[in-house]
């Protein structure tokens, strides 16, 4: 049976906060150390919190120490490379990423309800719901697919064009090559015919 999903959020009862606290810090201390062993990379862990007067710091202090300088000279050098953020840069990309796909679905969604909209109409039904800017969008909306109508035409068109080629030239090698072995020769020939009888 799989484990129940754990809602994300702040535990308001502070005697279970803090047990949470306690079982999740061991748990990430213990996550690190098998993870500097098997990969054999540096890492570690500084964790402040309300209920320790000292932050807790894995594997020690100055090992921790040596890993943050070693992490402040690598994004001292180049931050494009590292491409580390802050928390406000991290909120703010993440804000614009969320802003760029609320337009997109924005303007999915309206193309949507103008679509309904046009097969309505071409049902039958009166577009009296709609207002002026409604009825711009839509007529934008019905140039598109005519463009995309006549185009899909003229590729299919020209795909029937160029199939009918290959048969055509087919059928004319066809013929030289029966004239030429002395078959299927034409039988109108032009001007009188001299026939000499033995």
């Amino acid at each position: 049976m799989p484990p129940n999903k754990v809602k994300l959020a702040l535990i308001t009862e502070n005697s279970a906060r803090k047990s949470a606290y306690q079982k999740r810090k061991k748990s990430l201390m213990k996550m690190a150390s098998e993870l500097s062993t098997l990969c054999g990379v540096e890492a570690c862990t500084v964790i402040y919190s309300p209920y320790e007067s000292q932050p807790a710091v894995w594997p020690s202090p100055e090992a921790a120490q040596q890993v943050l300088s070693k992490f402040k000279d690598l994004s001292d050098k180049d931050d494009s490379k590292t491409k580390m953020l802050d928390q406000e840069s991290y909120l703010k990309e993440r804000i614009l990423k969320a802003h760029i796909q609320l337009t997109k679905q924005c303007i999915e969604n309206r193309e949507a309800e103008l679509t309904h909209a046009m097969f309505e109409n071409l049902s039958g039904k009166a577009l009296y719901n709609l207002n002026i800017w409604d009825l711009n969008h839509l007529e934008l909306l019905i140039e598109k697919n005519l463009m995309d109508i006549n185009k899909r035409v003229a590729t299919l068109h020209n795909g029937a064009s160029s199939s009918q080629q290959p048969a055509a030239a087919a059928k004319m090698v066809t013929y030289e090559a029966t004239t030429k072995s002395g078959q299927d020769m034409p039988a109108r020939r032009s001007g009188p015919q001299n026939v000499d009888t033995i």
